[in-house]
């Protein structure tokens, strides 16, 4: 049986990519490691904690002595653990800095020690900065705009640096924007789904046309998965939705499922170094195999009826003191 280690496996992210291996392959054992900070969750998995093929470990990637046996019992391990909001990396980039580089770091060096199968580093489309026209392609430059999508990219060549220099059989993956069940209620759609069920303003920055790549989570993970039993070390692949989609139409979707209306929407000034538009070329992915089998329309009214359904999830990490203290001080900002 392959056994993976996941870390950030109590994130958005990582929890569904858990949760789709265990509940579609018997070959595989998972390992989670996870901080559990602000965006870490066990109630992310609390469908799969009694799985014989699920453990978990709470360890920060940034610990070389947290990564090392963890890394060294497993065959694979794929690194979804990282800081990953833009807003966040503009308050605090150092967090950014020591998670997305250093975190990095430290589980390649262990990967180096023990000698792992594959490495799958997560990225994201972001690293490619602003696309004025057509679609990025794994060939393409980075050009990173923000803290965030910089760290990303450092933490990405760094891994790769690591496959040219040391052998460490490394696979990067770069993904659009995504959406789900489980995903942070500081990102756009839970936000903006919680914020009207309580009849709050929608904070739309700028004219809310900035266009991103929707891509479902699921799907997502499936990408990720292929990478993992595909991809070639070395090797980037870019898993993107092929949906481009500007925010405000997605804002209206959500107004229209929560049965509110337009008189929520507040326009706020922009955040700096706001990329304007995404958009990524999977073809290199698409030619391994890979298949989107989530259709956007009925996908985001799923996910937005998902946020509807499960408010104690989400009004738990909205209540706690870090999501205030964050919240508070991103409006008191743009008062």
């Amino acid at each position: 049986m392959k056994k993976l280690l996941v870390t950030g496996g109590a994130g958005f992210i990582g929890s569904n990519f858990v949760r789709h291996i265990l509940n579609t392959r018997d070959d595989c054992a998972v390992v989670v490691l996870d901080a559990l900070t602000y965006a870490g969750h066990l109630e992310n998995l609390e469908d799969v904690k009694d799985d014989p093929r699920f453990s978990f470990i709470k360890g920060d990637i940034r610990n070389s002595d947290d990564v090392s046996t963890p890394v060294a019992n497993a065959d694979i391990v794929i690194n979804f653990a990282a800081e990953s909001h833009v807003d966040r990396s503009i308050y605090d980039p150092e967090a950014f800095i020591t998670t997305d580089v250093m975190g990095v770091y430290a589980l390649m060096e262990a990967a180096r020690s023990h000698g792992i199968e594959k490495f799958i580093q997560i990225s994201t489309d972001e690293v490619y900065g602003d696309v004025e026209e057509g679609f990025s392609t794994e060939v393409d430059p980075v050009s990173p705009n923000s803290p965030y999508s910089a760290t990303k990219a450092g933490g990405e060549l760094l891994a790769r640096a690591y496959w040219r220099t040391y052998g460490v059989p490394v696979v990067v993956t770069r993904g659009s924007n995504t959406y789900g069940p489980y995903q942070q209620p500081e990102k756009l759609v839970p936000l903006f789904v919680s914020n009207a069920i309580d009849d709050k303003s929608l904070p739309v920055y700028g004219d809310g046309m900035q266009i991103r790549d929707w891509l479902h989570v699921i799907d997502h993970c499936t990408g990720v998965e292929l990478a993992m039993d595909k991809g070639e070390p070395g090797e980037i692949y870019n898993v993107g939705g092929d949906n481009q989609r500007p925010n405000i139409e997605i804002i209206k979707i959500i107004l229209e499922v929560t049965g509110k209306d337009d008189s929520l929407i507040k326009h706020v000034e922009d955040r700096p170094g706001h990329d304007r538009r995404y958009a990524l070329d999977s073809t290199k992915l698409l030619e391994l195999g890979w298949e989107r089998k989530h259709d956007f329309d009925i996908g985001m009214r799923d996910t937005i009826r998902w946020y509807m359904e499960n408010q104690d999830w989400w009004r738990s990490i909205k209540e706690s003191d870090e999501h205030r203290r964050f919240s508070d001080q991103w409006y008191a900002d743009r008062k």
